[in-house]
C-alpha cells in the first residue's frame, strides 16, 4: 500500500535564518535530518513534494530541491519513480561506498576465494535482534566465512541474516559474494550503518588469517538496509591491515 506524504509542521521551520547568509537549503536539510533521526519521519514515510513544501515555507523550489538532494546524497532518503522522496533509515553513518569485500577484490583484479567456516540457523540474540530490528529469538542465519585472495587469507566475515531476506544455501556463499547473491534476488543494499575500529585477534582468528596471535586487525561492523529501511543483514568483519585498507574522500562544505 502506498504511504501518504508526511507533512512536517511549519513551526519546525519557523526559526530559519533568511538574512545571515547561511544557505537556506542547508538549514532546511538539517531540519529534515533532525526529524528523520528523531523518528518524526519514520523509515518508509514519504516526504512532502517539492512544490507543496516550497509554497508552505515561502521558499523557492530550487532551495527545496537542493535540500532534498543533500538528504539523498547523505543516504537518508531515496527518490523512487511513482512514489517520490522516501525516508530510508533514521540512523545512518556514511563514509564508504556500500560494497562487499568480494566486489572490492574483483574490481582490483584479484580472484576471491571463500571458505565457509560456520553455517547455522539460530534464534536471534538480544544484540543481533537489536541490530536487525526483529524480535529476540527470531530465526537468523549465522554465517562465518574466510575470504582469501590468491590463496592468502585477507578477512573473516561474520554475518547474521534475518529470515525475511530469504534462504541462502551454504554453497552459494562459497561461489559468490553475499551482496552479489542479494542483488541477484532483487535485494539491493541501499544504506549501511557502519562502524570502523581496530582490535586484536583471538588465537583462532590468528590461525585462520595466518598472522601472529594478538596482532591488530581492522574491524568493521555494518548493518545494511533496503530502500524501505528494513535491515537485510548485520555483519562483523575483520581484515588484515597489511593486505586491506579503507579509503574515502572527505569534502569541506
Amino acid at each position: 500500500m502506498r504511504k501518504t506524504e508526511v507533512l512536517l509542521p511549519p513551526s519546525l521551520f519557523s526559526d530559519l535564518d533568511r538574512v545571515s547568509g547561511y544557505p537556506l537549503y542547508q538549514q532546511v536539510a538539517q531540519k529534515f535530518e533532525a526529524a528523520i533521526r528523531e523518528g518524526t519521519l519514520p523509515a518508509g514515510s514519504r516526504i512532502e513534494n517539492e512544490v507543496s513544501l516550497a509554497e508552505r515555507l515561502n521558499l523557492s523550489r530550487p532551495t527545496i530541491r537542493r535540500a532534498i538532494q543533500s538528504l539523498v546524497d547523505a543516504g537518508l532518503i531515496v527518490r523512487r519513480r511513482g512514489i517520490g522522496s522516501q525516508v530510508v533509515h533514521g540512523q545512518v553513518t556514511r563514509g564508504l561506498e556500500l560494497t562487499s569485500l568480494f566486489d572490492d577484490l574483483q574490481h582490483s583484479g584479484s580472484a576471491p576465494e571463500t571458505t565457509v567456516l560456520h553455517y547455522e540457523t539460530l534464534p536471534a540474540s538480544v544484540a543481533i535482534a537489536g541490530h536487525l530490528g526483529i524480535a529476540v529469538g527470531s530465526p537468523v542465519l549465522e554465517v562465518l566465512r574466510l575470504r582469501k585472495s590468491g590463496g592468502v587469507p585477507v578477512a573473516m566475515l561474520h554475518n547474521w541474516i534475518p529470515e525475511s531476506t530469504g534462504k541462502i544455501e551454504q554453497s552459494e556463499f562459497e561461489k559468490r559474494g553475499f551482496y552479489q547473491i542479494l542483488r541477484s534476488r532483487g535485494l539491493v543494499p541501499q544504506v549501511g550503518k557502519q562502524k570502523i575500529s581496530a582490535r586484536r585477534v583471538t588465537q583462532a582468528e590468528s590461525l585462520a588469517l595466518d598472522i601472529e596471535s594478538g596482532a591488530a586487525v581492522l574491524s568493521m561492523e555494518r548493518t545494511a538496509y533496503d530502500s524501505m529501511g528494513h535491515a537485510i543483514e548485520h555483519g562483523e568483519h575483520i581484515y588484515r591491515p597489511d593486505l586491506y585498507s579503507l579509503e574515502f574522500t572527505v569534502v569541506n562544505k
